[in-house]
């Protein structure tokens, strides 16, 4: 998910990053048929047809077509109940308020591409990043 440059920032809790993935993310397909450990994943595939791979996928990068389309955060969410434990990406149209609700549902980290990172800040998305701490349940408790 990157811009017309080819560059992408990665978004975790601590702030921007460089891509630090240095092989192949492919699609599903190659995934299955044993050729790759890093996987690109439509919001709406199937998670049970992972089942079998997932101890061999190091990355998981779940496409984001619409900032309005939150099928990837249920993905998310379904493969950790699934036992998945490696790295979870969020890529495309993601945007710095839906950060918490991406950490919260399983995702490690962001991809957006450098367009978005220049119209919404660094500061924008670390404002999200206690992501524990402002969940519903926490304003109740408070």
């Amino acid at each position: 998910m990157t811009d017309s440059t080819g560059h992408s920032v990665i978004v975790r809790d601590s702030g921007f990053l460089a891509e630090d993935w240095d092989g192949d993310i492919a699609p599903l397909d190659a995934v299955v048929a044993g050729n790759a450990t890093a996987l690109d994943l439509p919001a709406d595939a199937d998670p049970a047809v992972l089942a079998p791979y997932l101890d061999r996928i190091a990355l998981i990068r779940v496409g984001f077509g619409s900032f309005a389309d939150g099928r990837g955060f249920t993905l998310a969410a379904r493969l950790r109940r699934m036992g998945y434990t490696g790295r979870l990406r969020a890529a495309g149209h993601v945007i710095a308020d839906q950060y918490a609700m991406a950490r919260r549902s399983g995702f490690d980290e962001v991809e957006i591409s450098a367009d978005v990172a220049a119209r919404q800040p660094e500061d924008q998305w670390r404002a999200r990043a206690d992501w524990r701490a402002h969940d519903y349940q926490s304003r109740l408790r408070a």
